[in-house]
């Protein structure tokens, strides 16, 4: 596999390692059955389809779902697969260097590939078809790297949970025709979970990390700045010792959301003046913890219902 357009090394996978693949997905069924578990028929399901597809290219973002995907589709399919992982700057560098090190742990074939999702307005005044465009401009840029490496298909990773979330991506993944195997074969983000466990993927419980555009309040301008902003936010909050946390960004002010498993500790006064000074340093003028604690998607509680209503439509 050639060098990735943004000089990162790509995969290293060979079909000598069928036999290794082979054994890993055994052991996944094996434990998937012997527990009786209701996700190896799933799984089944799932192998049976990515056989099927012959080649295929998976968007690739390190999270739990397309990361069980692309490790799947390529036990099933070996060199005939390519996981394509979208840099731009709503990718923090933390969750970049997870998805390498984890396709490189697998010998996964990786093409990293750069998207300019900024570069466009609909993208950047950041309204409530935002994820429609950045999924619009990733599927374009694996159309035109599919041709030219002769790849028949892409697939993302859409569980069968994300259909009753408003996810206006769905809409960019249907007009291109991309593929969604997990959903197809019915498995839910918790199924993933599971088996994501019994092949022994350290992301198994790793919290959902979507892009860092997402904190953004709607109708504020999406850049650089405020896209670096978010991501020194969290990642000072990180090495505070807090694991899953949103930094939601309203201008001078941000939005603390923490687990609420892990809010008690953030109720000290020695806490809240280190949370405090961790988000003065990143450049926010004023600070306040949320009280509710972290909630996918607290940010889409503004849109108005006609908009939620219509799903990934």
């Amino acid at each position: 596999m050639a060098n990735s357009s943004n000089g990162i090394i790509g995969g290293m996978a060979a079909d000598a390692e069928t036999g290794e693949r082979g054994s890993e997905g055994a052991r996944v069924r094996g434990i998937a059955e012997e527990t009786g578990a209701p996700e190896a028929a799933k799984l089944r399901t799932l192998e049976a389809r990515l056989a099927g597809l012959g080649s295929l290219m998976v968007a690739y973002s390190g999270g739990v779902d397309s990361a069980f995907l692309a490790a799947t589709a390529h036990r099933v399919l070996g060199s005939k697969m390519l996981a394509v992982l979208a840099d731009s700057p709503s990718l923090a560098r933390r969750d970049l260097e997870q998805a390498v090190a984890f396709a490189q742990s697998l010998g996964m074939p990786l093409e990293v590939v750069a998207t300019e999702e900024l570069e466009n307005p609909g993208y950047a005044r950041n309204d409530a078809n935002r994820c429609f465009h950045c999924k619009d401009e990733l599927f374009s840029v694996m159309e035109r790297l599919g041709e030219k490496l002769g790849f028949a298909h892409i697939a993302y990773g859409m569980n069968g949970d994300d259909t009753r979330d408003y996810r206006p991506g769905q809409r960019a993944a249907t007009e291109h025709e991309v593929l969604a195997p997990l959903a197809e074969a019915g498995l839910t983000k918790v199924d993933v979970r599971a088996l994501a466990k019994a092949a022994g993927y350290p992301m198994w419980d790793r919290p959902a990390a979507p892009c860092l555009s997402s904190r953004v309040e709607y109708g504020r301008a999406v850049t650089r700045e405020v896209l670096e902003q978010v991501e020194r936010g969290e990642e000072s909050l990180r090495q505070l010792g807090f694991r899953e946390l949103r930094v939601r960004h309203h201008g001078e002010l941000a939005r603390v959301e923490i687990a609420r498993d892990e809010l008690k500790r953030a109720l000290t006064m020695e806490m809240l003046d280190a949370i405090t000074a961790a988000l003065k340093q990143a450049g926010f003028q004023y600070v306040t913890l949320d009280c509710s604690g972290f909630r996918s998607g607290s940010l889409n509680a503004v849109l108005p219902v006609e908009v939620l209503a219509r799903r990934g439509a």
